[in-house]
């Protein structure tokens, strides 16, 4: 039976809480999939976060005059700029990364959905053929394409 609704269903699942349009159309194994990708993200989001933040705070106590940041002596005042640059980057690439695999997570549900209403029986089959030539006496390979009512 088709479902007209079921991919739009699944969509707003999926877009509700992650992973839930996988377990409406019962597809269980994408939902640690799901998880590992928003959860991979958000992990190097939180780590770059911290990092440009700890970078950041060393600049501003360099630029009072304080001498007393963790990377006193190791690195300059152009390399703290440097890291804070490469670690914002790094940040909102995770944050890009995770916004793209919360809306994979959409789209195959909705697309999984679209998928399962489609008829996929014996009735409706094509598979490769190898028939015998009786001319040259050789085999020859081909499709067959069996559509049954």
């Amino acid at each position: 039976m088709i479902n007209p609704l079921a991919p739009a269903k699944a969509a707003f699942y999926s877009a509700l809480l992650p992973g839930l349009g996988q377990a409406y159309n019962k597809k269980y194994w994408k939902i640690p999939l799901v998880y590992a990708g928003i959860g991979t993200g958000l992990y190097f989001y939180n780590l770059n976060n911290k990092e440009y933040n700890s970078f950041r705070d060393a600049f501003k106590r360099r630029l009072e005059g304080f001498s007393d940041d963790p990377y006193q002596g190791l690195y300059t005042t152009e390399t703290l700029i440097n890291a804070q640059r490469v670690f914002q980057r790094n940040r909102n690439l995770s944050l890009v990364v995770t916004a793209g695999f919360y809306i994979l997570n959409i789209i195959d549900a909705n697309v999984d959905a679209h998928l399962l209403q489609f008829n996929v029986n014996e009735n409706l089959t094509l598979r490769p053929d190898v028939m015998h030539n009786d001319w040259n006496q050789r085999p020859q390979m081909g499709l067959t394409l069996c559509f049954n009512f």
